[in-house]
């Protein structure tokens, strides 16, 4: 909703002012160089209100290609066949603020490593996207149990697909709150700043004593991690670990 209100300030401001001068003008209103100044606003307002970079990119692009698509004349049918797959791809940043993150190869590597170190455990991956972590660990761990949550239906499907054939890896498309944690000794969960401060409650509600709790590069409010594992990979991506 903040993000509207900012897109819908920067539209006000525009019309504002363009409208009366160019309808005292008894002119068309040059919508082309309109959406541009829409534009321009919001990435100013963007800015100044300290949005991170893409969310920039969004602001100054946004009325712009309003603009082109409405030039373009594109059957309405192909918006909704959009909004329906993106919705099926990216349903836990609709319903919790937790887009599509994918682990990369150093990340699983890191995991291996930290598991192979405590033995045979049960490893839980809370939003389990396309399975890019829980599947290559499931390969490289055979002695180890894998569990991965999924609640974005396309996804969990291609996550099923992609984990075919590897008995200790279990595939559910369930929400992550759903999960019970006392059930694993290694919980993994790859979301976003805005459910930790929940999530975390959630762990030391049901996370047995000795367990460890992994969040990748987003650290619980308030928490100090017992250890921080760099992961060598650009973006930065750190491992807070936290023991139960």
């Amino acid at each position: 909703m903040r993000q509207f209100a900012l897109q819908g300030a920067a539209v006000i401001l525009v019309l504002s002012l363009a409208w009366p001068y160019f309808g005292w003008r008894a002119e068309a209103m040059p919508w082309l160089e309109t959406s541009l100044a829409i534009g321009g606003v919001a990435l100013l307002l963007a800015t100044l209100s300290r949005q991170p970079w893409w969310w920039r990119l969004i602001h100054a692009g946004f009325m712009p290609l309003v603009w082109a698509t409405q030039r373009l004349a594109i059957d309405p049918g192909w918006f909704l066949l959009a909004f329906l797959l993106l919705l099926l791809v990216y349903r836990g940043a609709l319903s919790g603020q937790v887009p599509l993150y994918l682990s990369n190869r150093q990340t699983v590597a890191a995991l291996a490593d930290l598991l192979a170190g405590r033995g045979p455990c049960r490893f839980i991956d809370l939003g389990a996207g396309l399975g890019s972590t829980a599947v290559p660990l499931a390969d490289a761990l055979p002695e180890h149990h894998f569990t991965g949550y999924e609640n974005a239906p396309l996804t969990w499907l291609a996550g099923r697909l992609l984990g075919l054939g590897r008995p200790n890896l279990d595939w559910r498309w369930d929400d992550l709150w759903q999960a019970r944690l006392g059930d694993y000794d290694v919980v993994y969960a790859f979301l976003s700043p805005a459910p930790m401060a929940r999530l975390w409650d959630k762990v030391q509600a049901e996370m047995k004593p000795g367990s460890l709790f992994v969040s990748n590069s987003f650290p619980v409010p308030g928490a100090t991690p017992e250890r921080i594992i760099d992961v060598d990979c650009v973006p930065a991506r750190p491992l807070y670990c936290y023991r139960r």
